[in-house]
């Protein structure tokens, strides 16, 4: 495997651009309706974007500075005035609609008027809400961080959450938000995005509270493995305990488990033993793979 290193000062302004935004992604999308002290109302996206905080409940984005000519996003200028903004989470059905938001109008152009959204009034702010968002947070601004003077530099936002609004077509049956509904969309490098539809979801269990035994307690022969993934030996270093002896005996009676070792010796059979592990495992059936995966002593 080869590296390419090298300082970030040594490459130009779009250069660093290019890779950070296409390295560090998929990012959530700060969708930010703002509105100045004359009453002009702003909606602008911004990927540099995430929450920081539970309690106090805290959302943080960044209107960088434009590198070509260092000037400020009208975003960050309404805040300085109006220190309130509504951040608007973006799924899929309206991303079009927020790109063409994205669009450096003048000053006093109102980008829901642009781009076709609807104004909700907020209940406890001054910036509308976007009506076809399934998420908007009503938020006051504790702090702005100036990360630098030209270019390219951040501004950090410190947004403090004061009223939350879900859209409940994105609820399941217990009154939560359903990731599969959702349809949530982020950024990455240049032109392209990424949508997390139902396809695109994946769960993985979180780690045991009572710590699992980790890969390096896993039988060598597992650690080594050409047919298991290092994604499956993460699942299985979760897992509390190895099998009992009483559980690897049963195993061994398994109907493939039993047909693996009458057809297999060698090497040909712990890869086989692993192949059969490894459907268990992206079965679910984390715990059986790894008493399957015992079974071996070769």
């Amino acid at each position: 495997m080869n590296i390419k290193s090298f300082d970030p000062y040594d490459i130009s302004i779009p250069e660093r651009q290019g890779i950070l935004t296409s390295a560090v992604g998929p990012r959530p999308i700060c969708f930010a309706s703002t509105i100045d002290n004359a009453g002009n109302i702003n909606l602008s996206p911004f990927s540099f974007f995430n929450v920081f905080s539970n309690n106090p409940p805290i959302l943080i984005f960044s209107p960088a500075r434009r590198g070509r000519d260092n000037t400020t996003k009208h975003t960050y200028e309404n805040i300085k005035e109006v220190p309130e903004v509504c951040i608007n989470i973006v799924n899929y059905p309206m991303v079009e609609q927020m790109s063409l938001a994205s669009t450096e109008y003048e000053k006093g152009v109102n980008e829901f008027v642009k781009a076709g959204f609807t104004e909700i009034p907020s209940e406890k702010i001054k910036p509308p809400r976007v009506k076809e968002s399934p998420v908007s947070f009503e938020c006051t601004v504790d702090q702005v961080i100036e990360l630098g003077t030209e270019g390219g530099a951040g501004n950090l936002v410190i947004a403090r959450i004061q009223r939350i609004h879900l859209n409940t077509d994105f609820l399941d049956e217990n009154g939560k938000l359903d990731n599969t509904k959702l349809d949530l969309v982020g950024r990455l490098g240049a032109n392209w995005y990424s949508r997390a539809n139902v396809d695109a979801l994946f769960e993985i269990p979180k780690p045991l509270q009572t710590k699992g035994i980790g890969v390096d307690h896993l039988p060598k022969h597992v650690q080594e493995s050409t047919v298991l993934s290092a994604n499956n030996l993460g699942r299985l270093g979760n897992i509390e305990q190895l099998p009992s002896e009483e559980d690897i005996t049963e195993a061994k009676q398994f109907q493939t488990v039993a047909a693996a070792y009458k057809q297999f010796e060698g090497y040909e059979l712990r890869d086989e033993i692993h192949r059969l592990a490894k459907i268990e495992i992206e079965g679910g059936n984390t715990e059986k793979a790894l008493t399957i995966l015992c079974t071996y002593h070769g």
